[in-house]
């Protein structure tokens, strides 16, 4: 009787380098979520964003090692290795932001006023957090593309590039809506505008190669995306340039911190943050131009 189960399994999906990483990522995710609920704890928006991070990874991850395993991924309407890729970028990201939040806003050495146990359990949550970053990290080091090899966009340094940036975007939006004070003059709303362009663009240019609908545009997308990259690099450096001048010129704003400015609503600290993140970007997008010009794009991969 000829088998029925054999070769709808694809084994390779947990017992490859790659496959062995994402469950090391499930096993961590879950452990570290867990500690926390049980009886670690976590309060207020940044103990919320650690454990939506680490519930969104794991639930992702459970869903990739399924479709792969299964070869259900066959089935749905996405470029498999785009969105695997984006996504391991993604979580590698997310996972590091939460390993750095989560011990610097709930862990302490005394036992007091938490006590030994929530304290020790706090303790292994951030440890295993760590190991999940590095789980993901992983990850992308062993799907990125290797010189000369054809593979997709995404796993590119380009198409990696594409997921940091929109990340760092996300982190001075966050910092613009914390009192930063960018209605007060039309050049700094200027910059705002710059950071939304270059956002949405990145987050279209990454949807379309997840989705693989690159193929169906009536222009060339590879050239688009080389020029789209250009005129990025072009607008954030008017952003480097004009932020810092109406943040931190005497005639504008404040070269120094005001003194009597509240911790963690400080005006000035938010527009230091993005003009920090500002100058981050930028230099991502000038190294994705670089390397966006010897890209061959796939997106059926």
């Amino acid at each position: 009787m000829e088998s029925t189960g054999g070769p709808y399994l694809n084994t390779a999906a947990v017992t490859s380098p790659v496959g062995i990483a994402r469950l090391l990522q499930m096993t961590l995710g879950c452990t570290t979520f867990s500690l926390v609920a049980h009886q670690g704890g976590f309060s207020a928006a940044y103990g919320t964003f650690c454990m939506f991070v680490w519930t969104f990874c794991f639930a992702v991850t459970v869903f990739i090692i399924t479709c792969e395993f299964t070869r259900l991924h066959s089935c749905l309407s996405l470029s498999w290795g785009n969105f695997t890729a984006a996504f391991a970028m993604l979580a590698t990201l997310m996972s590091v932001t939460a390993a750095v939040i989560y011990p610097f806003y709930f862990v302490q050495l005394e036992c007091y006023p938490i006590g030994c146990e929530v304290r020790d359990f706090r303790i292994a949550a951030s440890v295993f957090a760590g190991l999940l970053f590095f789980a993901y990290t992983a990850e992308v080091f062993l799907t990125r593309a290797k010189p000369g090899q054809v593979t997709s966009y995404m796993a590119t340094v380009s198409g990696l590039l594409k997921i940091v940036q929109a990340f760092v975007a996300c982190i001075i939006f966050g910092a613009l809506v914390n009192d930063s004070q960018y209605s007060k003059y039309v050049a700094m709303q200027w910059c705002v505008a710059v950071y939304s362009f270059c956002f949405m663009v990145t987050v279209v240019v990454v949807a379309f190669s997840v989705t693989g609908k690159t193929a169906l545009l009536w222009f060339p997308f590879e050239r688009s995306v080389v020029i789209y990259t250009f005129v990025a690099v072009l607008l954030y450096v008017s952003a480097a340039v004009i932020w810092p001048v109406f943040c931190f010129d005497s005639k504008y704003g404040s070269p120094r911190r005001p003194g009597l400015c509240a911790k963690g609503r400080c005006p000035w600290d938010s527009q230091l943050v993005i003009a920090i993140f500002t100058y981050v970007n930028l230099l991502l997008y000038v190294v994705d131009l670089a390397y966006s010009q010897r890209i061959r794009f796939v997106s059926h991969l």
